[in-house]
């Protein structure tokens, strides 16, 4: 196959794969987030501590992440199809590609919050602040960083995931590739295919790392009223007891 004959096709396929990443991170980010911040707040000794409710999100999150993506996407035809209309094409593998992201994110969620500092989380609420105020000012302030490079780590998984739902008819590069490159036996359109999947991959964690670093370096502050409780919490000590001679 001639390059200009490959053109079109690596053109629209690469189209699909980036709808398809686009989509399912987008759902991964939105529902991810909550899933962590909720598995972190209800942990032993945390804002929420619920044991139930932090040991069933954590043993559904720990299923999501078990499972192998190609028997995923079998497993939920009937419900992508409910939900969307369609079990295949691009549209068709967003659903098991977000599903099967989403408990991966909250995990990555979960830890990144696990790195603020406690001390910050305690001077919040000695000066009054309400879980949301804590959540929304100081954890997911602090751990900016952390969390844009669990994204990162997530797009590249799903780069990864993208390509074996198109190897299933889910369209994009895989679909190219398993298509054209393996039963057709068009070994330059899979080695092209091949390394535009390498390239995507290394262009996504330049990028994540490149944001990372401006954030770490920027510094991801607390507020002048928390970073103010913390001082005092610091420097407050309660007064020592003088017994009489």
């Amino acid at each position: 196959m001639s390059w200009t004959e490959m053109q079109p096709l690596l053109y629209d396929n690469t189209l699909d794969t980036l709808f398809m990443v686009w989509w399912s991170t987008f759902y991964a980010v939105l529902f991810g987030i909550p899933a962590g911040v909720l598995l972190h707040l209800t942990d032993r000794g945390a804002l929420l501590q619920n044991v139930v409710v932090n040991k069933v999100l954590g043993a559904i999150v720990n299923i999501g992440r078990s499972f192998p993506f190609l028997i995923l996407i079998v497993v939920l035809i009937p419900f992508t199809r409910l939900v969307v209309g369609v079990s295949i094409g691009p549209t068709g593998a967003v659903v098991p590609l977000a599903i099967a992201a989403i408990p991966f994110f909250a995990r990555l969620v979960e830890a990144a919050l696990r790195e603020v500092d406690h001390g910050l989380v305690e001077a919040a609420q000695a000066m009054g602040g309400g879980t949301w105020t804590i959540i929304f000012k100081v954890l997911l302030p602090q751990a900016l960083p952390a969390l844009v490079a669990a994204v990162t780590t997530t797009v590249i998984t799903l780069i990864g995931y993208s390509a074996i739902a198109g190897a299933v008819g889910g369209g994009g590069l895989g679909n190219l590739a398993y298509t054209y490159g393996y039963q057709q036996y068009e070994t330059s359109l899979m080695i092209t295919t091949v390394v535009e999947l390498i390239v995507l991959v290394t262009l996504v964690q330049l990028l994540g790392d490149l944001i990372v670093r401006r954030l770490a370096g920027r510094g991801t502050r607390p507020s002048s009223s928390v970073r103010v409780g913390l001082r005092r919490a610091r420097t407050e000590e309660p007064a020592a007891v003088t017994e009489p001679a």
